[in-house]
Formats: C-alpha cells, sequence, structure tokens
C-alpha cells in the first residue's frame, strides 16, 4: 500500500495480538530571474536565480511547452496498463490477497490470537496513482525508444524498480546537479509526480526530446499560486523541506522566496517581522531554504503562503493564519491585503487523510503500528 499527495505511497496497518480491538504590488522589491538550463542542472537553493540573465517567465515558457506536439500530461487510463501495474503488485486498489479482503470484512482480518486493522485511508492517492500509470502507459506507447525520468515517479523502492525493470534510466544525480548529458535527441523523458524544475522542462525542451508529464495537478496548483506571489512582488512562504523534489521545482517558478519547514520555524519568521532580530543568524538558520539575494530586513514586507502537498494540511493552515495575523499586527487590518495573500486551495487532502486513519487507529492502542511505503517518502516519515 501507499497514500498522501500525488508523492509518495504509505499505509497504516495496525496489529493487536492476544484480542481483537477495534494586494496591491509593493514598491522597492526585486523580482529573482531564473537561471538559464545547462546539460547539468543545479539543486535548487539560495543560489537557484542568476541576476545577470534576462528575465525569463516559467509559467509562460511552461504554457507554450504544453503546446508542443512532444509534449504529453495526458492521462489515457488505459486498462491494460491499469492491469500491468496490478500484475507487479503496485496497482491503486489491490484487487486480490489481504488488503483486498480486509476492505470487505469492515477493515479487519483476524488470524488466531492476532487482529489486523487496516487504515481507514490507505494506498496510492488518486495523484500517484495517475504518475504511476501513466509511466506505464508511455513505455506501451514508446515500446522501443529509450525512456529516461528525472527522479523517482514517487518516493516508494517497489515502484521505481518496476519501471528499472521496464528499461527506464533514472537521471543520475551528480555532486554538481542532475546530468543529463546522456539523454539524446528523439528519446523520452518522464517528469515525475513531484514535478520538474522549470530549467530541466527548458533544458529537455532544448534537447528535443518528448517530454511525459506526470506532475500531479496538486503541485501544479502550487506553482500557480507561488507564480500570483511572484506578479504581485510578495515574497513565496513555502511549507516545505528545501531539498525535497517537490520544492525544488516549486521554487523554480517562485520569485523571491524562503522555506519553512514547519510551525516552529514560521514562528521565528514572524517573530523577525514584528521584532527584528539578528539578520545573520537569521540568514543561518533558513541557508539553503531562500531564494538568492534574500533580504529579511526588505523581502519580508509582502507575503504569500505555499506548500510543499505532502506536508501535513493541518500545520500549513496553522502557518498561513499566524502569518496572516502577523501582517496585521504589523501592518493594520485595512492594510492586510497589500502585504498578505493566502494560499488559496493548493492543500491536498490525502495528505491528511491518511494521518487522521492513523491518529484513529493510534486510539485503538495496538501492539504494533506497520506503516508501509518507501523509507524517503515524506508521508511515510510523518505516519
Amino acid at each position: 500500500p501507499p497514500p498522501p499527495i500525488g508523492m509518495a505511497t504509505t499505509s497504516a496497518v495496525a496489529v493487536s495480538a492476544a484480542s481483537a480491538f477495534a494586494g496591491s504590488a509593493l514598491s522597492n522589491r526585486r523580482v529573482v530571474k531564473p537561471v538559464r538550463a545547462s546539460r547539468v542542472v543545479p539543486r535548487a537553493s539560495a543560489s537557484g536565480s542568476d541576476e545577470k540573465d534576462a528575465p525569463f517567465d516559467a509559467r509562460a515558457f511552461r504554457r507554450e511547452l504544453s503546446k508542443s506536439p512532444k509534449y504529453n500530461r495526458s492521462f489515457k487510463k488505459d486498462e491494460e496498463s491499469a492491469d500491468a501495474m496490478e500484475t507487479a503488485g503496485i496497482g491503486m486498489v489491490s484487487k486480490g490477497g489481504l488488503v483486498a479482503q480486509m476492505r470487505v470484512e469492515n477493515f479487519t482480518h483476524v488470524k488466531d490470537d492476532v487482529t489486523l486493522k487496516l487504515a481507514d485511508a490507505y494506498g496510492f492517492c488518486w495523484g500517484v496513482e495517475r504518475a504511476v500509470q501513466m509511466a506505464y502507459e508511455a513505455r506501451k506507447q514508446y515500446p522501443h525508444e529509450q525512456i529516461h525520468i528525472t527522479n523517482e515517479i514517487i518516493h516508494n523502492p517497489t515502484v521505481n524498480k518496476r519501471l528499472e525493470d521496464m528499461g527506464v534510466k533514472f537521471i543520475a544525480e551528480t555532486k554538481d546537479g542532475k546530468d543529463f548529458s546522456g539523454v539524446k535527441d528523439g528519446e523520452v523523458v518522464i517528469l515525475p509526480a513531484f514535478g520538474a524544475s522549470v530549467h530541466e522542462m527548458k533544458l529537455l525542451a532544448e534537447k528535443g526530446v518528448s517530454i511525459v508529464d506526470t506532475t500531479c495537478p496538486w503541485v501544479s496548483k502550487v506553482w500557480n499560486a507561488v507564480d500570483s506571489h511572484k506578479k504581485k512582488e510578495f515574497t513565496s512562504i513555502i511549507h516545505g523541506k528545501w531539498a525535497h523534489e517537490e520544492t525544488v521545482a516549486t521554487v523554480s517558478f517562485a520569485g523571491v522566496y524562503l522555506v519553512v519547514k514547519d510551525l516552529a520555524e514560521a514562528e521565528y519568521v514572524c517573530d523577525y517581522i514584528l521584532n527584528g532580530g539578528d539578520k545573520a543568524a537569521f540568514m543561518k538558520k533558513f541557508d539553503n531554504a531562500h531564494s538568492k539575494g534574500f533580504d529579511p530586513e526588505t523581502d519580508l514586507i509582502g507575503l504569500g503562503i505555499a506548500n510543499q502537498t505532502t506536508m501535513l494540511k493541518g500545520e500549513t493552515e496553522m502557518i498561513g493564519k499566524l502569518l496572516e495575523k502577523t501582517m496585521m499586527a504589523k501592518y493594520g487590518v485595512l492594510e492586510l491585503n497589500d502585504h498578505y495573500k493566502n494560499a488559496g486551495d493548493t492543500i491536498c487532502d490525502a495528505t491528511q487523510e491518511r494521518q487522521d486513519a492513523m491518529y484513529k487507529l493510534v486510539e485503538e492502542k495496538p501492539d504494533l503500528m506497520l506503516v508501509i511505503g518507501g523509507v524517503n517518502s515524506s508521508n511515510t516519515q510523518h505516519l
């Protein structure tokens, strides 16, 4: 099994022995200009932009890319591909086996003195299922072409091994970034469910490859959110992990940004906004988690919030309310729209649903909790 946003694959099973338990634009603000693509695309970080380059409209480029005959993000819902996934043991909802049996037995299985309880919400979310099936469909559509993928399709080793067995090559990660030198004209490249940075998309388009974009639509909505912040000359406060592939992709569409991993870091930022502080300490705390040239003295005047979709939905909402309250305290209620923009509907419910299901199982005090998923998955780690 697996779970939350189109990004990971995680499930929870509880085991009990011996018994059954149940605004307007701000002045004097910079616009960060993204770096041009090269053969090796560096990891996004504080140095992810180059002030020397001409302005680059990431959203406009992606819009034009979508018109290319070599770009495909359509989900065909091919039954043959879905059956192949099921045969490989990576279907969204297993049609056979113990999990399927538990679904029709009130999410419970009892054998001798051991009782298994299946979480109410589990398995691949829609975004993950869509991405993996699109990869299977790509193999069917391009039976003889070499297929690459820019990263793990999702953070689940079994799924990635199945793709590898089908001849899909994973782009190598070097100390300088991803090495695309082995990708040739006429080949096929899959963008994973997490998405890919706009710099990678630009490089691939220049190489003349066919692109199969499996990016979860919920992730794309976050990109649109940070783009709206950039247009308003607001700094994007992104709730996420700065090194996570999804956040790396998101910041490539942002202008000025700061990544906070949790509520505690958001509180630190808000305290700085209201009371000031040690600028050097601030920059050290958020090393690698901000855009190039970020200055907390001038870049925390207008804020917009966005999120990495595998983060806890409730925490993103708490951070958003904290930022809103902080900007009201700083500038007043009547000026709020000139200093804060909320995320809108960009938070994926799948993450929260699986975490709520986990809490429900924990309340029943099982002897052991089994969390099934990739150890490097954000969703797995949260569960």
